[in-house]
């Protein structure tokens, strides 16, 4: 293997928290390789273009990956496609997309990535998702459909492979996250927005739990969000 760091994947490494994730574990000594369809201007840790949806070259990926690194310690899925739709006005294929993005590529990964963590001796699998994960809202019936299905995923992992030493945890953000496209698209004081450094933070606090004190589900929200 060509690094003595622990590995960690994000994938879903856009800009944004995607970037932010990167950086926070690069800065904390990880070898830190990113997925996403489309390469940020700036990444932190090493970039690779990578449909996470594709049965075959997602699997094969990460196996190329891992006779690199060995087992990734960390997994981060970070995947996102927004739909907002009007149910009558939603076409199967916007369904078969937002599912294939948020919840196909998290089969997929944690397909690649849950055995090799458990032999090598366990780490973190960690989901971020969205308040969508708990309620399903007008117009978000895809976005939403996809949200729930992955929060059944994440806890069917976690009582499957937790005795086995991996931590699965299930971030649901509860806000906008401030960053240039997301300060374009709403009217909104950064201040009410949650910043990308502080969110890859608690990820970095939840990786490193003692095995007595494992999180499973966290929401994170600004001050003055109404919940």
């Amino acid at each position: 293997m060509s690094s003595e760091k622990p590995l960690a994947i994000v994938a879903g490494a856009g800009a944004g928290l995607g970037q932010a994730l990167a950086a926070r574990f690069e800065d904390g000594g990880y070898q830190v390789v990113g997925f996403g369809r489309t390469k940020p201007d700036a990444v932190s840790g090493r970039f690779q273009k990578l449909d996470l949806a594709d049965e075959t070259a997602v699997p094969e990926t990460i196996a190329g990956l891992m006779n690199e690194h060995g087992a990734p310690k960390v997994v981060i899925h970070n995947t996102a496609e927004l739909v907002i739709s009007p149910f009558l006005e939603t076409s199967l294929q916007e369904y078969q997309s937002t599912w294939a993005s948020m919840f196909l590529s998290a089969v997929l990964l944690a397909q690649s990535v849950i055995q090799p963590m458990v032999a090598a001796g366990g780490g973190a699998f960690l989901v971020s998702r969205a308040t969508a994960s708990l309620r399903g809202g007008a117009r978000f019936s895809a976005f939403a459909s996809a949200k729930f299905a992955l929060r059944g995923l994440t806890q069917s992992l976690a009582r499957e492979f937790q005795p086995a030493g991996i931590h699965v945890s299930h971030v649901i953000l509860d806000g906008i996250i401030d960053t240039q496209r997301s300060r374009s698209l709403h009217d909104l004081d950064p201040a009410k927005m949650i910043r990308p450094a502080d969110i890859a933070e608690t990820y970095w606090q939840l990786a490193h739990q003692p095995k007595s004190t494992w999180t499973h589900e966290l929401d994170l929200r600004p001050a003055t969000e109404g919940f």
